[in-house]
């Protein structure tokens, strides 16, 4: 994801150090993503566990890269306790209702429908969804690239991109949602069950492109301006 520009000249980012990095990167799709995954598969399919009781172990991840966050750089990661959180609302959702194979096709329209509310219900907080996610993307986590990161809140622009992409992830998700589950009461269940993973990484795969394309765009947009800004500050002096 390329990191959104504001309308006006901003700081450069600080240099980047390449190994916290990739360790960093490491620890975040290792425990937020591969460890809960593989931990889920094994416990629902070779042990018998509930869907439920799986979820809530994998869950245990995330908590722990969030305290590895903790201890190493004395701040806690968003973007961990949002995956813990996304992990909640499945774990919640799959508890409801009954366990027939269109409910189940339900409850996961359910888990993206409440994660697509998530992103909406940010708009509302001093900074959106997007600010955490776009951050982890563009700095290394350091208290300066954080610092950094943080400081370009200040700008319009900065502040529109961000809480544009909040609002068409939130409105993306919430509408995907509401058409599975109308297709689930419409099609077959066979049909449904080969129709849902597509759509849901279909979405994700849309969003992420038109996520790097707007960004980039933006970052764009808000050279130009400072280019035009800084040719206007120039002929007046």
């Amino acid at each position: 994801m390329s990191t959104p520009a504001p309308h006006h000249a901003r700081p450069a980012p600080p240099k980047r150090s390449g190994g916290a990095a990739a360790l960093g990167w490491i620890l975040t799709i290792g425990l937020n993503v591969v460890a809960p995954i593989i931990t889920y598969n094994v416990l629902t399919k070779d042990h018998g566990w509930s869907e439920f009781s799986a979820l809530l172990l994998s869950s245990a991840w995330p908590v722990l890269e969030s305290a590895i966050s903790l201890a190493w750089r004395r701040k806690l990661d968003e973007f961990a306790v949002v995956t813990l959180v996304f992990l909640v609302i499945t774990a919640v959702v799959s508890l409801v209702g009954a366990h027939s194979a269109r409910a189940l096709l339900i409850k996961d329209s359910g888990v993206t429908g409440l994660f697509g509310l998530l992103c909406l219900g940010t708009l509302l907080a001093p900074r959106p969804l997007m600010f955490y996610f776009s951050r982890k993307f563009a700095t290394d986590g350091t208290p300066e690239s954080t610092a950094w990161w943080n400081g370009l809140w200040q700008y319009e622009g900065f502040r529109t991109t961000l809480n544009r992409m909040t609002l068409v992830w939130g409105v993306t998700y919430v509408t995907e949602a509401l058409v599975r589950i109308l297709l689930a009461y419409t099609l077959d269940t066979k049909t449904m069950v080969a129709l849902s993973p597509i759509m849901i990484y279909g979405v994700l795969a849309a969003l992420g492109v038109w996520t790097t394309l707007y960004a980039k765009r933006s970052q764009a947009e808000g050279e130009r301006r400072a280019a035009e800004e800084a040719a206007q500050a120039a002929a007046a002096s």
